[in-house]
């Protein structure tokens, strides 16, 4: 390699995925070389209405002068992967995953007219990718998913490790297990610096294999006479294995229910890892033609997601799958942080319904994908870095891992950083250079589309305090009223009280307006903001709202 190319320093900046969960998004950057590991989205929380997934915003990438080399993906999760239809605009070469990995991600960018011909480049474990001064190499790792990644970036400063999500499974259902002889290879020829996976650090000892939810279902299959329907996300493809090997023992039939594990389970059997015994599998149509205990619902819904097949089938919406009273339902997923209350509906419905529910605390029927805190020790005791940079989780997480990576590795020095941090790797070791611009977008799934801030403040408002419509007519002559002056409320609570404030705000409107010039009164642009700047102040001072004020000026 050209000494040029080795006095080059490397930045690392996180546009995503640190001090938070999901849009796990970091960029590389060696030279006029630009590699980004992982595109992830986060879902929307309630305070952001209509807005359906935030992504990284980008403005980093799209001021550095040259396009994106190529992307690795780590896995399949949303987290990881939603966000590359919003990346592929500044990347001009390939994107490189696992073969599932890439199934998933691709009908992604068909939705959003990206031709993907020739640019999905799968990798298997221990490959080698050269991409300008990077060699990445592939290294398998287990999760909840099958045909997961860690990256070990060779970059002129050093070797950089990426876990991705990780746990350590020993007897994972597919037996690819944690490439644990390359890690601790690595680690013997020194690693620069270590980028971990923070999502269970506040977990004592281990994740566990995905093997030990087999007893607690082995159990509920045994007890249950009718119908067991089963909620999860729809990547566990590990945990649909288990469900379908189960049904075959126990003579019952199994339904995909919601496009979701539809679409991923179609995609799993197409790669051969997920393997479905000849008549065991029947479509969701086809449940209502089978006893109860024929059957195993795999369904969506497993966060309260109101458009998921669980919460229609809970409130006796769905067209083909009802709930009865031997039923069980069973919720085989760890609540996301934030939806606790929307599942809590979706249970109270089934319950009314008869079903028993089933969730975590109860039985052993979920495991978690992020590796606990001995398996992260565990982690740090192979790779042995020089630097350590926590990733993935709230600040708690990356600061508690932080704390563990010093009691196991006592020379390898720390660094918390957060989104946009240049983190630079030179000669003189590792240092924050600066800051890179980062933030979100919002989007609005339904139309593909960014939501501004003004779309959200306005949303805001509607929720918050509703909408109200001045409507007036006005001579664009003489700019006198025209008429008469009606307000038109939605949303907005109306009692006598705000009754009376409309009907004094109406008057004094209308002494505005026609105290203004007459420029003003027949310029409809000037006119509009002097109504809403009036009506706006007057519910501010006198009842503290603020809803949204759209005004309507009729030109007679």
């Amino acid at each position: 390699m050209p000494e040029t190319t080795l006095a080059l320093p490397v930045d690392v900046v996180p546009l995503g995925g640190l001090r938070e969960f999901g849009m796990n998004t970091m960029a590389i950057t060696c030279g006029d070389t630009t590699i980004v590991v992982d595109a992830g989205v986060m879902f929307a929380e309630p305070d952001l209405p209509g807005v359906d997934l935030v992504v990284p915003d980008l403005a980093y990438l799209e001021g550095l002068g040259h396009k994106v080399a190529a992307v690795f993906l780590t896995h399949g999760h949303e987290d990881h992967i939603g966000g590359l239809p919003y990346l592929m605009p500044l990347v001009e070469g390939p994107v490189y995953g696992s073969r599932l990995a890439l199934a998933l991600v691709e009908n992604r960018l068909e939705q959003h007219s990206i031709d993907v011909r020739g640019r999905l480049k799968p990798v298997a474990p221990r490959e080698r990718v050269q991409v300008g001064p990077f060699t990445i190499e592939c290294l398998r790792v287990t999760h909840s998913m099958p045909d997961c990644l860690a990256l070990a970036i060779h970059t002129p400063a050093g070797v950089l490790v990426h876990t991705g999500d990780f746990k350590i499974d020993h007897t994972p259902l597919d037996a690819e297990t944690t490439d644990l002889p390359r890690l601790a290879e690595l680690g013997q020829q020194g690693v620069l610096a270590l980028f971990a996976d923070s999502t269970n650090v506040d977990r004592p000892g281990v994740a566990g294999s995905e093997r030990d939810v087999i007893d607690g279902f082995e159990e509920i299959f045994t007890s249950t006479a009718g119908k067991i329907v089963v909620a999860m996300f729809a990547s566990s493809i590990h945990r649909m294995q288990i469900l379908v090997d189960l049904a075959a023992q126990f003579d019952r039939n199994v339904a995909f229910v919601g496009r979701g594990v539809i679409d991923n389970s179609e995609t799993a059997q197409r790669l051969g890892l997920l393997r479905i015994p000849s008549g065991v599998q029947i479509r969701d149509s086809e449940v209502r033609n089978f006893p109860g205990s024929d059957v195993v619902c795999i369904t969506t819904g497993s966060q309260g997601e109101p458009a998921a097949a669980l919460s229609r089938i809970a409130i006796d919406d769905h067209r083909f799958v009802k709930v009865d009273d031997d039923d069980v339902v069973v919720f085989s997923a760890r609540a996301i942080p934030g939806n606790e209350r929307a599942i809590g509906r979706v249970m109270n419905h089934l319950a009314l319904r008869g079903a028993d529910v089933i969730y975590e605390g109860q039985k052993h029927i979920h495991v978690s994908g992020h590796g606990h805190v001995e398996e992260l020790k565990l982690m740090h005791s192979l790779v042995r870095p020089k630097y350590f940079v926590p990733i993935h989780g709230e600040y708690r997480q990356l600061a508690r891992h932080a704390r563990v990576a010093q009691t196991v590795s006592r020379g390898t020095e720390i660094l918390v950083i957060d989104n946009g941090d240049v983190l630079r790797f030179d000669g003189e070791g590792a240092a924050i250079e600066g800051r890179a611009e980062v933030g979100r977008r919002l989007i609005d799934g339904t139309r593909t589309g960014e939501v501004a801030d003004e779309v959200l403040r306005d949303r805001k408002h509607l929720a918050g305090d509703g909408l109200i419509v001045p409507m007036l007519a006005v001579n664009m002559q003489t700019g006198e009223l025209a008429g008469t002056f009606e307000i038109i409320t939605r949303g907005f609570v109306v009692d006598e009280a705000s009754e009376a404030l409309l009907r004094d705000a109406t008057a004094m409107i209308r002494d505005a307006v026609r105290a203004a010039p007459i420029e003003e009164r027949t310029d409809v642009g000037l006119l509009r903001e002097r109504v809403r700047s009036e009506l706006q102040r007057v519910l501010r001072r006198k009842a503290g709202r603020r809803p949204l004020i759209v005004p309507v000026v009729m030109e007679i």
